[in-house]
């Protein structure tokens, strides 16, 4: 590159730049993450939207000891690059490379891991306190996006900051909107008054003379009312409201301005927030034309834009998903649709359009995406609530106090269950058979292919009782002809027995009865292999034939073994069949970190080859 990124191994080497060479830096950088991204495929639009506001904060605050905090991470790779990992970079999200999200244990200028949306005020308040508390006295950064905004934990660390008035400065970055002509003289002119020394030594000097008496409420209230008008649209009163004084909106792309805000704003105390506006895919005009292709728009030509596609050799689970809900709302009123802004993601883009008024996107809220349908649930439609498995588990609450203490039919369908791959440990959706397994009128199962997939949409719209969930996982099926199966109503609880055999039976759940049925195969009738498609409730009088059939068993699940199939089946014959021997395969007791999902199951053993090795 021969630029002035290369030189820049550090924040304190970008510290050394003048600041008129920043725009230079920011471009280098940009570049260099297009590059990167178009050869490894990551979360690219966010991020390219964020890099003069990551690098403004890495020149006006002393990282590491000022601590950052990111939301989710999308937005984090200039912040990657700038921090002594640029080479490091190339190999993104890649087994044996640094994570696609901020980590703890990958850097210290990583202050906070994240991965899950919202959690950026919560902990970067810990941080401020903490230094309070130890006399420290480093700042606190938090980084959060329009989008993280809605989700309820950000709520409430922000009810918390500012009711404690802390010494935290949050960074709203706002890539839905651009700054428009009739704003920005008025809105920079506010900006540079009420991040001035001058302003601010003065109120500081006014509130302590007033004290807490009616005329400082007044005054309060009075200039809380004029600050709002003058930004008018811009949300501050809201901010404002909860005792976190607002500054903004500045452009969030100028990189020069960004500085100039950022150092006045570092001696202000207490809670406050900067809107920064900032452009989605900036810089490359594919990503900037299309941000929702292009938050993660897997391999491309960084010249043209083009995408490559990848080679689909079956259906994605969650196009079959998509298309089937649809086939269910034409013949059925009732249904409707549900996502915490992942429609497409979930393939639920293609619903959203032909029944508008039967689908809700509710934004980054699993909690409150199951408890609304829980609502819809007792009115008597029949919600189809998506959310990828590794989010589920913050609706955990809900889904027992609001579904299952209710026995509202309500079918929950987890994309993303078990071991996704190069988003890593924040994303694997390796407990969700664990966690629900426990909950009493719960259903919960998982397809062998897309076929099965369908079978079990059909079945939970037709049988359900409570709350029903189908978990499955990201990525192609089996190639199975889902499209000319028939409607099949499968009974709750009921295993299938796909192979007989002697000597061993292989209990497989989900995308693990392939490489199941594989193995067996490989030694010719020696082990029998049975589709145990519904953990719960589980088939026990498949279980008791299994065990006076067969000298031992091994399960197989692409999820966590601890509570999974693997628990449910040792929990069954240690209290019915003690003398059975039972192995399991899966997720083993750890957090599975970023790697292909191919090498992930391979690692698990959730592969022919290691199953075969085994009988």
């Amino acid at each position: 590159m021969n630029g002035l990124l290369d030189h820049i191994n550090s924040p304190a080497d970008l510290r050394k730049l003048d600041r008129g060479q920043l725009p230079q830096l920011c471009a280098e950088v940009r570049e260099y993450m297009i590059e990167c991204c178009s050869r490894n495929p990551g979360h690219l639009a966010s991020s390219l939207g964020a890099v003069e506001l990551i690098a403004a904060l890495h020149y006006v605050f002393d990282t590491p000891e000022d601590k950052l905090v990111f939301d989710v991470g999308h937005q984090a790779y200039a912040h990657k690059i700038l921090t002594g990992r640029r080479e490091a970079f190339a190999a993104l999200r890649t087994e044996g490379g640094i994570s696609g999200f901020p980590k703890m244990s990958e850097s210290p200028y990583d202050a906070f891991g994240v991965g899950h949306s919202s959690t950026s005020v919560s902990a970067a308040l810990g941080y401020a306190e903490a230094a309070r508390i130890q006399g420290l006295g480093y700042k606190s950064v938090a980084v959060i996006g329009d989008g993280a905004l809605t989700g309820g934990l950000a709520f409430e660390g922000l009810n918390n900051a500012g009711a404690s008035r802390a010494d935290i400065l949050i960074i709203l970055n706002d890539n839905n909107h651009s700054i428009d002509d009739n704003t920005g003289g008025l809105h920079n002119h506010l900006l540079r008054f009420t991040t001035s020394a001058r302003y601010n030594r003065m109120k500081d000097r006014v509130w302590h003379t007033l004290g807490e008496t009616g005329m400082r409420n007044f005054l309060q209230r009075w200039l809380r009312s004029l600050k709002t008008w003058f930004i008018k649209g811009s949300g501050g009163d809201v901010f404002e409201a909860l005792g976190i004084r607002y500054f903004g909106p500045v452009d969030g792309n100028d990189v020069e301005k960004m500085v100039e805000t950022l150092g006045k704003l570092k001696g202000i105390k207490g809670p406050r927030i900067l809107h920064c506006l900032t452009t989605k895919g900036r810089g490359f005009a594919p990503a900037e034309a299309d941000p929702t292709v292009w938050h993660a728009p897997g391999k491309f030509d960084p010249k043209t834009g083009e995408r490559i596609p990848s080679a689909h050799p079956a259906d994605r689970y969650q196009d079959v998903f998509g298309q089937v809900l649809c086939e269910l709302a034409r013949t059925d009123s009732r249904v409707v649709g549900i996502t915490p802004a992942m429609a497409s993601g979930s393939g639920m883009t293609g619903f959203a359009k032909e029944f508008p008024d039967r689908f809700f996107d509710v934004g980054i809220e699993e909690e409150h995406a199951v408890t609304f349908s829980a609502g819809l649930a007792a009115a008597g439609l029949r919600p189809f609530c998506n959310i990828y498995s590794s989010f589920a588990q913050r609706a955990y609450d809900q889904i027992i106090h609001d579904l299952a203490l209710q026995s509202l039919p309500v079918v929950l369908c987890f994309d993303r269950a078990g071991l996704v791959g190069e988003d890593g440990a924040t994303h694997q959706g390796a407990f969700d058979i664990s966690a629900f397994r426990a909950i009493p009128g719960v259903t919960v199962s998982t397809p062998k292919d897309e076929a099965e997939l369908k079978s079990l949409l059909y079945s939970a719209l037709k049988t359900a009782t409570g709350p029903y969930i189908i978990r499955y996982p990201r990525g192609m099926g089996e190639g199975a002809p889902w499209r000319e199966t028939p409607w099949q109503e499968l009974p709750a609880g009921k295993a299938e027995e796909l192979l007989h055999g002697t000597g061993t039976a292989i209990l497989a759940c989900g995308p693990a009865v392939a490489p199941a049925l594989e193995a067996a195969g490989r030694i010719q009738g020696r082990a029998g292999v049975w589709n145990f498609r519904f953990i719960k409730p589980l088939d026990t009088e498949a279980l008791d034939r299994i065990a006076s059939s067969y000298e031992r068993i091994i399960t197989v699940e692409d999820g966590s073994m601890a509570g999974g199939l693997y628990g449910a089946v040792c929990e069954y014959m240690a209290s019915r069949h003690p003398g059975t021997r039972v192995k399991g395969v899966g997720i083993p007791d750890v957090f599975v970190a970023h790697a292909t999902q191919a090498a992930q199951r391979e690692a698990c053993g959730i592969s022919a080859e290691k199953l075969a090795s085994m009988l």
